[in-house]
């Protein structure tokens, strides 16, 4: 995944918004201004710091040494994901899985505004 990639599936979230509050060289990818995934994108190796629930955080940890705990984050919350060491698909997952979590905990009017309704998986 490139980095346009990347900050094409953060931006695919029904209103996801890119800023820039820790300066230009940082995307923080925001919904109802909660922050879901940061990613200095032109820093290489890739990387992206995404929210997870913290069992399954461990778990992935665990599977794939390109996950971390979230580096300057809540590290029970947070994992930092080297982009090119776990599979795309899975990438994606994390990023929805981290969307999801931010939006679920947002009032019951935010998330009827954005459509969102709860997968279940």
């Amino acid at each position: 995944m490139t980095p346009a990639q990347l900050k094409a599936a953060c931006l695919a979230h029904a209103g996801s918004g890119e800023e820039f509050p820790f300066g230009p060289e940082t995307s923080v990818f925001k919904v109802a201004g909660k922050m879901f995934a940061l990613s200095p994108l032109a820093s290489p190796p890739l990387r992206v710091s995404l929210k997870c629930e913290p069992g399954l955080a461990e778990e992935l940890r665990g599977a794939f040494e390109a996950i971390v705990p979230g580096y300057h984050l809540n590290k029970r919350h947070w994992n930092t994901v080297e982009v090119a060491g776990v599979p795309a698909k899975l990438l994606r997952d994390m990023i929805e899985d981290s969307y999801d979590l931010v939006v679920a905990a947002l009032p019951r009017k935010t998330r009827e505004q954005l459509g969102w309704a709860p997968t279940g998986g």
